[in-house]
């Protein structure tokens, strides 16, 4: 057999459309309202500011901030933050918040993939459950590191792929396959990604694995309010005939059930994510 006909029965991994996933997934998140769900991570941005232990008076860039719960919390620690995202309706939310609040920042439409900042121009940049989701993850963390100063930090909440939200996408990838090639989002929620993301441009890679509580008034509410204005969630569901929309929502709640502790009817989940403080050579 020749090499052409080696070749013919045995193609060549096709490589994925990276600019089509990112479409995909840009009109997913501007569905729905993810600010009804991201309001209930504040912790975790605030949290996150704590590890990173930023200064007042640093300047601070939040990727992919959505409704700005990192952007908020480093605001209310002094610094001079700029928030990003590339769903305009996500940063109107942050920009009320921000407003509500009395905290000065600035607002930026921007893709994490190609930020439009000059080499170096932050002391800290952050990003809680943004960055993770990015098609090109390699040119995303190189756009991080870019944009971050020698010796400053860069901090990110990455949900695992063990927890809760983790195998959420692998239970909704069960129902709506994934776009093949396209590595999951959970990988970043695991050390040895990290290390081929940063490793080469970082003087330390630091790590801890935290719990983000899930509260909600029972497995169904969670459901209806992830159905309604989560967008990944959204549009699953959308893309499914009746019958298998009743087939994910079993499923789904079949996985609250396997991390619920409430044992009172309400919802209480824990949801493993990897906290992570690089630190930039």
């Amino acid at each position: 057999m020749t090499a052409t006909q080696t070749i013919a029965q045995n193609p060549p991994f096709a490589q994925p459309d990276l600019t089509a996933v990112k479409t995909r997934q840009q009109g997913a998140w501007s569905s729905g309202d993810y600010a009804v769900v991201g309001t209930t991570l504040q912790i975790v941005g605030e949290e996150l500011c704590e590890a990173l232990d930023i200064r007042a008076g640093q300047r601070v860039l939040d990727v992919a901030a959505g409704n700005g719960n990192a952007s908020l919390a480093a605001a209310r620690r002094w610094c001079d933050v700029v928030a990003t995202d590339y769903v305009p309706a996500l940063l109107d939310r942050a920009r009320e918040r921000a407003h509500a609040e009395r905290l000065p920042m600035e607002f930026r439409e921007a893709d994490a993939e190609a930020l439009p900042f000059a080499n170096e121009s932050f002391d800290a940049v952050v990003s809680t459950f943004g960055v993770m989701f990015t098609p090109d993850q390699d040119r995303a963390a190189a756009e991080l590191v870019r944009v971050c100063t020698r010796g400053g930090k860069i901090g990110l909440a990455n949900w695992t792929p063990e927890g809760f939200i983790g195998q959420l996408f692998k239970t909704i990838g069960k129902h709506v396959p994934p776009a093949p090639g396209v590595k999951s989002p959970a990988v970043w929620g695991t050390r040895a990604r990290l290390e081929e993301l940063f490793g080469p441009s970082a003087r330390s890679i630091a790590s801890a694995q935290r719990h983000f509580v899930f509260r909600y008034r029972s497995p169904e509410h969670w459901l209806d309010v992830f159905k309604t204005y989560y967008g990944p969630v959204l549009k699953t569901f959308a893309s499914l005939a009746p019958l298998s929309q009743s087939a994910l929502e079993q499923d789904l709640l079949a996985l609250v059930g396997q991390f619920n502790r409430s044992g009172d009817g309400t919802m209480v989940v824990p949801s493993e994510y990897l906290q992570v403080v690089i630190t930039r050579g």
